[in-house]
């Protein structure tokens, strides 16, 4: 895998800019969930269990696809 290194500002939790990186990569389907936690720094069922919170379902689902079926 390549190194990237970033300089963000103190205010921005380094931990929640992994996990969005992750998911995008994740959603793309560039990383697999494992790869993606990895990126994270945290375990694939810990990854799985809080995707959703950044707008991925590990279904290949948008919230706007579920969101219409359910209301269908």
């Amino acid at each position: 895998m390549k190194t990237l290194k970033l300089k963000i500002p103190e205010s921005v939790n380094e931990q929640d800019v992994k996990m969005q990186l992750a998911a995008i990569l994740f959603e793309k389907g560039i990383m697999s969930s494992g790869q993606a936690a990895d990126l994270a720094g945290i375990s694939k069922r810990e990854f799985i269990e809080n995707v959703g919170q950044y707008g991925v379902s590990i279904f290949g689902e948008n919230v706007d696809d579920i969101n219409k079926v359910i209301n269908e």
